[in-house]
């Protein structure tokens, strides 16, 4: 089973949802606090949801500054997976482990509710076990969650095929509002050339046990496991 870091930056608020979620499908799952400098031999990094340093400034601009962040960036610049939620999706995005920024939502308010999204990049190191085009019902809770890069940069990464999730588009059935913050171009989540980092505005931990009502997200944690025995 893979040993999967969960980092806790103050501020961190799904951490332990996260750690779960993890344990839930057989990870050696733990929680790796931000000061430190050691991943401790993990083979897969979480950054989970949450508000790391109060949001000040910008969510996520001061928690890239911290000392497991230089350990992180190793981790994925050795190929080994690192997803980042919410929180920790505007982190690699801060840290340059991904392109674009997250601002705040179109409607200039906190959004939390299950939106609709499309699986459109299966082989990443924590979708491999969703089919091309699932689609899934995930909670999101944010108040930056906007997407948004460059034109070049946006071209780029639908050229390149690393849009990971999408909002569903406004034209398809739904019961919930399509893009409740206003993507550029209903993006939920992208990834890294090689597949390897990936963030995702959506919470997956909130969705991956029945007693929640919703069991759609366990893919993400069940796709690291899969990747692990396959590798």
């Amino acid at each position: 089973m893979p040993r999967v870091a969960v980092v806790r930056f103050p501020g961190s608020n799904c951490d332990l949802d996260t750690l779960r979620a993890a344990e839930g499908v057989g990870a050696d799952a733990y929680l790796v606090w931000h000061r430190d400098t050691d991943l401790r031999d993990a083979d897969v990094v979480i950054l989970p949801g949450g508000f790391s340093y109060g949001d000040y400034l910008r969510s996520g601009a001061i928690a890239r500054f911290s000392p497991i962040m230089q350990a992180v960036q190793r981790h994925a610049a050795a190929g080994g997976p690192v997803l980042g939620i919410c929180n920790g999706f505007q982190i690699l995005c801060e840290a340059d482990l991904l392109p674009g920024a997250l601002l705040r939502n179109a409607g200039l308010s906190f959004v939390s509710k299950p939106v609709d999204v499309i699986v459109e990049r299966p082989d990443t190191a924590f979708t491999c076990d969703y089919d091309s085009d699932c689609r899934l019902r995930l909670p999101v809770a944010h108040g930056d969650g906007r997407f948004v890069a460059a034109p070049d940069t946006l071209r780029m990464l639908e050229a390149e095929g690393r849009v990971v999730l999408r909002y569903v588009a406004a034209t398809e059935r739904s019961p919930f509002q399509p893009n409740p913050n206003g993507s550029a171009n209903h993006i939920a989540g992208i990834c890294n050339a090689d597949g390897n980092v990936v963030g995702i505005m959506p919470h997956p931990e909130r969705a991956a046990d029945r007693l929640l009502g919703l069991t759609g997200g366990s893919g993400f944690f069940t796709s690291m496991v899969t990747l692990h025995q396959d590798s």
